[in-house]
């Protein structure tokens, strides 16, 4: 119950967030159409507004709410990865072909949010599909690998108190518990591959 609320509560916080965030940017696509965008503070308050915005959809998504049987469109994927990745220092491919459920969805961006914490200099995030098998790897010349918090998302160690920049290891493994997900981890001096079946 306690997860659910944490849920609802990411959801309602998105939600109330994303509009006025999207007014911005139609404020600021508006200027540049009448001509009074031009100034350098502007186009950084466009990108800065833009960053937010791709941010809170991802975060809406791996913190919202996933009603059993809703499902996510593939297309709506690709148009948030895109989003995150510009200006940033990580890509994203997600390689998966068909639309899947939001429980899915949700649980490969919370693993992706994992692997950002690990990849300290940038790197590659691709997300494949075999059937039921979903598959994430991320690649990089360097890995921060905290060993505790990884050991943690696979019970083979108790959940270590985590910090705000690391809830997702927290929320993980309780999501996947939910939705009847195991998880199994592989980890190289360059990549680290998550795998878990979808329930």
């Amino acid at each position: 119950m306690t997860n659910d609320l944490a849920t609802l509560i990411g959801s309602r916080i998105c939600h109330d967030l994303i509009s006025p965030i999207g007014a911005i940017n139609n404020g600021v696509e508006l200027m540049a159409l009448t001509g009074g965008a031009g100034s350098a503070e502007m186009a950084l308050i466009g990108d800065s507004a833009q960053n937010a915005s791709a941010r809170i959809r991802f975060f809406r998504v791996a913190f919202g709410a996933a009603p059993p049987g809703q499902g996510f469109a593939r297309r709506e994927v690709i148009s948030v990865l895109s989003d995150i990745a510009v200006g940033g220092r990580i890509s994203y491919q997600w390689e998966a072909a068909d639309d899947a459920s939001r429980a899915d969805v949700r649980n490969c961006f919370l693993i992706m949010m994992c692997f950002e914490t690990a990849m300290i200099h940038g790197g590659d995030i691709t997300v494949r599909r075999d059937g039921s098998d979903w598959i994430l790897t991320a690649q990089a010349e360097r890995l921060r690998y905290d060993t505790d918090l990884w050991d943690g998302l696979t019970g083979r160690q108790q959940p270590v108190k985590t910090s705000p920049a690391q809830v997702q290891f927290a929320l993980l493994p309780q999501v996947m518990l939910e939705t009847g997900c195991r998880m199994q981890i592989d980890q190289t001096e360059t990549s680290i591959t998550v795998s878990f079946r979808s329930a």
